[in-house]
């Protein structure tokens, strides 16, 4: 199928189910999958965005932002797996218990107000990649109605930028505890020490980051052809000087460069 057709089988997969609860992050994913809900004649929609210590409070401010502009109700619903110890002790499969207990939510939420369908923006590439929240959309029924139409990142990105919608080029933003090694405790405080790390750079005028947070070192993750604004020798002492009163005791810039899901690597490396 060509894009248009994809789109087109999308609309009427989701006019089908006449009334939907939507796991919405704000994210490109389920802010396309909201637009497209809203252009498909359905019953009713209820957008719902999980709020956690691992959440970005800019994050749940973008998603409230864009529902309203769409207008369509949506709510927050605190999640509570922090105080889930196979969640904190960040095992490989942590996304699983992140995702059981955001969909349980759902779930119960769905069951109350009688939505017979809970959907979440996996898309087509997402089958290919080491995905453990999948087992938990399986185990509670939800619907991923972008996967099933055979949308990639690549087409949701371009069908978004069409639409108008502002997350078309949004960088990937995927939760807190994604920046910690499998095997270091998930804590409230860390998270908070990796997100106030993450909001000084990213004023510096860098496009895409992340703070790695290992034991007492800061692993910086910037593209390559952005070095040179973090190595100035000023701004870098600044960079030092700032995540050392966030309790970093090490700051390190990986001349690797960026790149999404690089805590999967240890993982790819025990497996060869």
């Amino acid at each position: 199928m060509n894009l248009a057709e994809k789109f087109d089988t999308l609309k009427d997969r989701l006019k089908a189910m006449d009334r939907i609860v939507i796991a919405f992050s704000g994210g490109v994913d389920s802010s396309f999958l909201l637009k497209a809900a809203t252009l498909s004649g359905l019953s009713e929609i209820f957008a719902v965005t999980g709020i956690s210590d691992s959440l970005p409070e800019e994050e749940c401010r973008s998603a409230e932002k864009l529902a309203a502009s769409l207008n369509v109700r949506h709510e927050k619903v605190a999640t509570e797996e922090m105080k889930n110890s196979s969640y904190t002790s960040n095992p490989p499969n942590r996304c699983y218990h992140c995702k059981k207990e955001l969909f349980g939510k759902l779930k119960e939420i769905a069951r109350q107000e009688k939505f017979p369908y809970i959907l979440d923006g996996t898309n087509a590439d997402d089958a290919h990649d080491w995905r453990p929240g999948r087992q938990a959309a399986a185990e509670e029924g939800v619907t991923s109605p972008l996967l099933e139409a055979g949308l990639t990142k690549k087409e949701i990105r371009k069908l978004s930028q069409k639409l108008g919608l502002p997350t078309w080029d949004k960088p990937a933003t995927p939760c807190l505890s994604s920046r910690f090694p499998y095997g270091q405790e998930i804590t409230s405080q860390a998270l908070d020490r990796v997100h106030s790390a993450e909001l000084f750079i990213g004023k510096l005028g860098v496009s895409e980051l992340r703070v790695r947070k290992e034991g007492e070192t800061a692993r910086i993750e910037i593209l390559p052809d952005e070095f040179p604004v973090l190595t100035d020798r000023t701004t870098s002492k600044k960079i030092a000087d700032y995540l050392k009163t966030l309790g970093f005791r090490h700051v390190t810039l990986d001349l690797q460069g960026f790149r999404s899901g690089s805590a999967n690597e240890l993982l790819q490396d025990k497996k060869k």
